[in-house]
């Protein structure tokens, strides 16, 4: 039933055959679920709950359509009759559901990002132009290979009809081989296949009309495309308008998205981090939608149900690319329709889980919903047969999470917290520069909680006087960390901080300061930014080969790039050795020569965390049930302590 809150985004959509019941599209994304080119019972128990939760279309995760397409070792692969089974079985899952289901057939050409069995492999493209990125210099495409790749294209398609799917996605977006083909300062080509417009076109036109000659009138046939590359030699915004007016005729949609993977610096729009505005692309794909007159999705930071609604009425597309708010909340949609938006998981872009899995080659999850990929496993948790006390130390990601995952199968469930807010230090992560939404996931675990009925006293510290007199039968320990200072030659009066000091200004820092980070994570570039925004002359000081090299790629890039701008030194591969009063001695962590940098005012360390570990030994002998989970257990991140709260809440 529509509810009038967003007018726009129920609305059903005729493309073709297909009926899209609302605007709502999760994208193509690779999830690295498959494990042998073909689609499995998790891929398929994935995109169901997606189809579950209310989403009007589905496209699925790129196949390739030729044996040189195997970019990554999990790409699905639509080359050969093998994979109709598992696509049918996906297709009747999301159809269940009245959910429209597409499927996206691809070649990537010279982005070729993984080696098989350790080897480099042979990429191949329109021309041998090397890709920066990857550092992949193609091989020439002959006509032979043009023309079978054409021909797999076209077969990929029919066996995604035969299958049973709705429509089929081309992708022609983020630097992939058609649009390599389409893009004259890649495609050096002299013969019917390079130099004119007319001829850069050609391979996409003989693959569309392949297309549609064999799958007929009913099945739809999309296009996706960046509105512009975003990169000096990439494919402008006035070429890629003349593409789709010249390709109009051959495509039921234009799928619009931005940016390409030849470049680490328009990359990162691929998944752009939350430092980029909400539905940042939709102006692009408002300024194509005026050339064309069949129907424009967009795709770029559309993480709430207001925005789709919002560029929707607005005319700059028909349809909404949501994927990330899908993977942290699948139910999404049915949320919005039913007028329960308040109850929505919030995507907060981290980037960590959904495309950082994917860049660590490890299954598609969420850090603030890590029953997203795993719905196998924690899809639908099964009610307690008894119900226990369950006593929660902490309320920070970890012990919210617990909290939430234990009350909702049944349990009696009372949280403390020391502080008088939720969020642990989810409360210091959102005050970093450009990181204020990583605060979401305090108020989605506390709308959570509300809902499962958690009992929460603040202010209040659980000891081991309350278990005494209390007697929970469970007890979990979530009392998180605090910072680790690692031992050092110290000498003189220089002034010393921890990261936590500098977020909540508890100091002054002068005007000179050196942070020294040892983990590569946010929270020394982090503190570097914005002691730099700030107006302090900053350094940072890394143990590892480069800043945030910890952090997913399209994150980093973002980040490094900032740091750039700022003009902060780095200085990789160093460790702290000491300080006197206006000199900070540093090492390097391969050749141990020392490296001075003086006229210091403040040296910062961001250097870790130490667990906080007392309740567990005063617990013992009291409570009979006792887990650890996150920072308490072992310093890691947010998303390891949403997971242990899962994990342990699930299990009790």
């Amino acid at each position: 039933m529509m509810t009038s809150s967003f007018p726009n985004l129920f609305q059903p959509l005729q493309i073709r055959g297909a009926t899209l019941k609302n605007r709502i599209m999760s994208t193509g994304h690779d999830t690295t679920i498959p494990t042998d080119g073909t689609v499995n019972d998790r891929l398929v128990a994935y995109q169901a709950a997606r189809a579950a939760g209310g989403a009007g279309l589905i496209v699925i995760q790129v196949a390739g359509v030729h044996e040189s397409a195997r970019y990554t070792t999990h790409i699905l692969m639509a080359n050969d009759d093998g994979c109709i089974e598992g696509y049918t079985r996906l297709a009747e899952a999301c159809h269940a559901h009245d959910c429209t289901i597409f499927g996206q057939i691809f070649h990537p050409g010279r982005e070729i990002c993984e080696r098989h069995e350790g080897l480099l492999t042979v990429a191949y493209a329109p021309s041998a132009v090397p890709s920066e990125r990857f550092h992949v210099i193609p091989r020439a495409l002959d006509a032979g290979m043009i023309r079978e790749i054409i021909d797999g294209f076209v077969a990929a398609a029919v066996r995604l009809q035969r299958a049973g799917l709705d429509g089929v996605e081309f992708v022609a977006s983020h630097g992939y081989l058609p649009a390599q083909f389409f893009n004259p300062r890649v495609n050096l080509r002299g013969d019917e296949y390079g130099g004119s417009m007319e001829n850069r076109l050609r391979f996409a036109r003989e693959i569309l009309t392949g297309i549609r000659a064999a799958t007929g009138d009913d099945f739809v046939i999309g296009m996706r495309i960046s509105d512009s590359e975003r990169d000096d030699e990439g494919l402008t915004s006035d070429e890629v308008r003349d593409i789709c007016r010249e390709l109009e005729s051959l495509v039921d949609y234009v799928n619009v998205t931005t940016g390409t993977s030849a470049s680490s610096g328009a990359a990162v729009h691929i998944v752009a981090p939350m430092s980029w505005t909400p539905g940042y692309v939709a102006p692009a794909a408002s300024r194509i939608k005026a050339e064309l007159s069949i129907p424009v999705f967009v795709t770029g930071r559309i993480n709430q149900p207001q925005e789709a609604d919002a560029i929707i009425a607005s005319g700059a597309a028909d349809v909404c690319g949501m994927t990330r708010a899908l993977i942290c909340d699948p139910r999404m949609p049915e949320k919005a329709q039913s007028g329960h938006s308040e109850d929505i998981r919030a995507c907060i872009a981290c980037n960590q889980a959904c495309i950082g899995h994917f860049q660590l080659g490890v299954p598609i999850s969420c850090i603030q919903h890590p029953e997203t990929g795993r719905e196998e496993v924690y899809g639908n948790l099964a009610p307690v047969e008894k119900t226990r006390r369950v006593f929660i130390a902490g309320g920070g990601p970890a012990g919210m999470k617990a909290a939430v995952t234990a009350a909702k199968r049944g349990h009696d469930v009372t949280l403390f917290e020391a502080a008088g807010q939720l969020g642990g230090q989810a409360r210091l992560a959102q005050e970093l520069p450009r990181r204020a939404e990583f605060g979401g996931i305090i108020t989605n675990l506390a709308r959570e909680i509300e809902l499962a009925g958690v009992k929460v006293v603040l202010n209040t510290p659980l000891t081991g006087d309350v278990l005494a007199a209390e007697r929970p039968d469970t007890l979990i320990v979530a009392t998180g960390a605090i910072p680790f200072r690692p031992p050092y030659e110290a000498a003189g009066d220089m002034q010393v901080a921890d990261a936590w000091q500098i977020l909540r200004r508890e100091i002054n820092p002068g005007r000179r300061v050196i942070v020294v980070d040892w983990r590569g994570d946010w929270i020394g570039p982090g503190i570097a930014e914005a002691l730099a925004v700030r107006g302090h002359d900053v350094q940072l000081a890394t143990t590892v080969h480069h800043a945030a090299a910890q952090l997913p790629p399209y994150v980093r890039d973002d980040l490094l790039g900032v740091l750039a701008r700022q003009e902060i030194g780095i200085m990789p591969l160093v460790r702290l050795f000491g300080h006197d009063d206006s000199t900070v001695f540093l090492q390097h962590v391969i050749t141990n020569e020392p490296i001075m940098v003086n006229d210091v005012d403040t040296l910062v360390l961001a250097t870790g965390h130490a667990s906080v570990t007392g309740l567990e030994s005063v617990a013992r002998g009291i409570v009979p049930d006792i887990h650890i989970i996150g920072d308490s257990l072992a310093p890691r991140t947010a998303e390891e302590a949403v997971y242990d709260g899962l994990r342990v809440g699930a299990a009790i």
